[in-house]
């Protein structure tokens, strides 16, 4: 990263300087934008940082952090638990599902530092004039709405959401929601979003809690108040070897990553997705705006 910037409210005195970090994410819009917020967090306090960010599907940039090839990058609680460490239930409390990733990755060589309220996990949408007429505004509401009129609830997915435990299949029996096969449709992720802000193809669609189109198409976002869908808190994952050499990084990251909530996701990454805007830019533009660290 060639930026030049300089401390904010974070990195005063410059408390990385001399490191040269590494930081990596995945290749979708919101990891990307948070590897660059990382990255320039950790140039504006004085590191020398390389930009490994955009590597393609999630074991990818895991593993370099885990090697060290990569020093530090934000990953997601539930994908940690249920993908890497290979558990089948996750915990139902954000908190307590970070201590226990947290305790776990020590011994793979990977530090984690607190989370996010940045909770990129499933959900049920639909658009303002079906959110008017049903008035549902949980799951239970929604299975509730389909025992009392079953054609009312119709759903656009994806192949992959339909087939998942911790998807359609595994919400139905969780909230006792019986929606025929007839009633769901399956389909690209991008076309869902289209297809429920028309609203007539289908009432209700899934989404990720942080997707920027949301915000964009006024959607409105159905409760999980059976905790059925796992935590997906974002929250620094960082190679411990680099933790131990710059224990700085806490102090650097700890304000940034408490202002991360859903509701900033959305607007960072509907910059990207909907304005067509570049992530680096937006990142920096952020951490500028919110006083972190100043443009140079």
């Amino acid at each position: 990263m060639v930026d030049d910037v300089q401390p904010g409210s974070i990195g005063q005195g410059k408390p990385l300087k001399g490191a040269d970090l590494t930081v990596t994410s995945k290749e979708f819009t919101e990891q990307i934008i948070l590897g660059q917020i990382m990255g320039l967090a950790f140039k504006a306090a004085g590191a020398t940082v390389l930009d490994r960010t955009d590597i393609q599907g999630s074991i990818g940039a895991r593993e370099a952090v885990k090697s060290g090839d990569a020093d530090a990058m934000y990953e997601y609680t539930g994908t940690s638990w249920i993908t890497y460490l290979g558990n089948d239930k996750p915990i139902p409390d954000p908190q307590e599902q970070w201590q226990a990733v947290y305790e776990a990755d020590l011994k793979n060589g990977i530090t984690w530092l607190p989370p996010a309220t940045l909770n990129n996990t499933y959900a049920l949408a639909l658009n303002p004039a079906n959110a008017k007429k049903y008035g549902t505004k949980t799951l239970s509401d929604v299975a509730a709405l389909a025992k009392r009129n079953r054609s009312a609830v119709t759903l656009c997915v994806e192949s992959e959401f339909a087939a998942r435990n911790d998807g359609l299949p595994g919400m139905q029996k969780k909230y006792g929601m019986r929606v025929p096969a007839s009633n769901i449709q399956k389909m690209d992720g991008g076309i869902v979003y289209t297809q429920v802000s028309k609203g007539g193809s289908c009432t209700y669609g899934e989404v990720f809690t942080t997707d920027g189109r949301i915000k964009a198409m006024n959607l409105e976002v159905m409760r999980d108040d059976k905790h059925f869908f796992p935590n997906y808190n974002a929250a620094p994952e960082i190679n411990s070897k680099a933790m131990k050499k710059y224990p700085a990084i806490k102090d650097v990251l700890g304000p940034i990553t408490k202002k991360l909530t859903n509701d900033v996701a959305r607007t960072l990454n509907g910059k990207v997705d909907v304005e067509g805007q570049d992530p680096h830019e937006v990142a920096k533009d952020w951490l500028i705006e919110e006083g972190f660290i100043k443009g140079g």
